[in-house]
């Protein structure tokens, strides 16, 4: 019988740096590698540190692009790995434009902390990676079609099921062969269910002996998806009567491409009365084109809404921006508009210009469409602190702050239990990840309710045996 033994290293415990590891007989499969995002300090920490040598992992087993789940993907190649990394065919196209625009967030960071802030040369740092390495990392990509079966090591197979989080979302069934055979399921991140675009979550999930789930919203309950286009036009146009701007910090991936689409909607269906609305955001645009590429995820509304008008997107209403010079002219508007900029969790990117000119305006908005992590910008400003330091700068917060949860493309507590308390009188375990303070412990709850006895947190570096 195969020796199996689950490690966890990120999102553990918190929701960032998603990496757990499976170990099957002395060989090591990594169910995600993702970025840790956070304070600049702990992030670049915990961002160079890997729980075994990067040689020593056979094979990546990736849930989504989402840079929290892909985005130390490079960096496990530039030191030593050589393996597949197999993921849905759509996940793979956005991994090729995330990867690299991560790479080159990585220099630019190292670059000004290096001319800017560093004191002497001892002080300075090195990008985690750099395009090279992205660009390998895409080239070891093995595209795998949703609910195909495939084999990732001796006598182990896998297969992609659909999340329903963002383009390309799986979830992750692994089955290991042997006298007494392991079935595990890695949910990844769980989307939801009657949200635009893109299929629902699969379900019924197939039952299985272990469960690792994401843990992100399982004490809350959004607010019904269908009513966000109504609240997102109502903003608008209370923004509008004040004369101010609607800025919506907004995942270039998933996020932005929803938000386009009910704004589209809306225009269409004469909710919304025509004004400048711009995407702001080279990997925006790019991954927009990526989802046009794949018509195969769309759900049944969305697909037909691309048949009756061509385009879901909204190139006739809303303008792309990918020129810099384009980007900063944006600043100088003073008429009502709409920008919708990168990156969600307001750390990096053109959203932060953005904020530091329009926060300190009253007729202005900045709408909140999605989770922000502890010691972000975003993050404080839902908290609505009076002042936001902002490239090094203090602004006070004089703007509204709408935060419309419903956009979350995380599954809240009744979805999550809809989707998971079915397979709990069968498991033998399952490990509550991708949460921070009081989110996993509601979802052991939740399993302990539908009769799952034994329940983890695991912390980084606990080790579980299955068998």
């Amino acid at each position: 019988m195969p020796e199996v033994e689950l490690e966890f290293f990120g999102a553990a415990r918190t929701v960032t740096g998603s990496m757990h590891l499976l170990h099957i007989d002395g060989k090591t499969v990594s169910m995600d590698c993702g970025l840790f995002q956070g304070r600049r300090n702990d992030a670049a920490e915990k961002n160079r540190k890997f729980p075994i040598r990067s040689d020593q992992i056979d094979s990546v087993l990736l849930s989504h692009a989402h840079i929290d789940h892909s985005g130390k993907i490079p960096a496990l190649v530039k030191h030593g790995f050589t393996g597949p990394i197999y993921a849905t065919p759509a996940t793979a196209d956005l991994c090729e434009i995330m990867l690299a625009d991560s790479a080159h967030i990585q220099q630019e960071d190292a670059r000004f902390w290096n001319e800017r802030r560093a004191r002497s040369p001892k002080d300075h740092i090195q990008p985690l990676y750099g395009p090279e390495d992205a660009k390998q990392a895409c080239q070891q990509f093995k595209r795998v079609p949703y609910d195909r079966p495939f084999q990732f090591a001796e006598d182990s197979y896998a297969t992609f099921i659909e999340a329903g989080h963002i383009l390309g979302s799986a979830c992750i069934f692994v089955e290991i062969e042997g006298p007494k055979p392991v079935k595990l399921l890695y949910t990844g991140d769980l989307g939801r269910f009657d949200v635009p675009i893109l299929r629902d979550p699969a379900c019924p999930l197939p039952d299985v002996d272990y469960l690792i789930t994401e843990t992100t919203y399982a004490n809350r309950r959004h607010h019904n998806p269908t009513h966000m286009k109504e609240q997102l036009v109502r903003v608008i146009e209370q923004t509008r009567a004040a004369g101010g701007k609607v800025v919506i910090p907004s995942f270039s991936v998933g996020r932005t491409q929803t938000v386009a689409y009910y704004l589209t909607q809306a225009l269409h269906e004469g909710m919304l009365e025509p004004l400048p609305i711009y995407v702001d955001s080279p990997l925006s645009v790019n991954a927009t084109e990526v989802f046009k590429k794949h018509p195969e995820c769309y759900d049944e509304a969305a697909a037909d809404f691309w048949q009756a008008k061509g385009d879901i997107f909204g190139k006739k209403f809303i303008q792309y921006i990918t020129d810099v010079n384009d980007s900063k002219a944006l600043n100088h508007r003073d008429e009502p508009c709409v920008i919708i900029a990168s990156s969600g969790m307001c750390e990096a990117g053109r959203i932060k210009h953005h904020l530091k000119n329009n926060v300190e305006d009253e007729a202005n908005t900045v709408v909140i469409v999605g989770f922000m992590a502890q010691n972000t910008l975003g993050r404080r400003i839902v908290e609505r602190r009076e002042e936001l330091k902002i490239y090094g700068r203090m602004y006070r917060l004089l703007c509204r702050v709408e935060i419309l949860n419903g956009f979350s493309a995380h599954a809240d507590r009744d979805e999550l239990t809809r989707a998971l308390a079915p397979l709990a009188p069968k498991l033998k375990a399952a490990f509550c990840v991708h949460g921070e303070g009081p989110q996993p412990e509601a979802m052991k709850e939740i399993f302990h309710e539908a009769g799952c006895a034994e329940v983890h947190i695991p912390a980084p570096g606990h080790k579980f045996p299955l068998s």
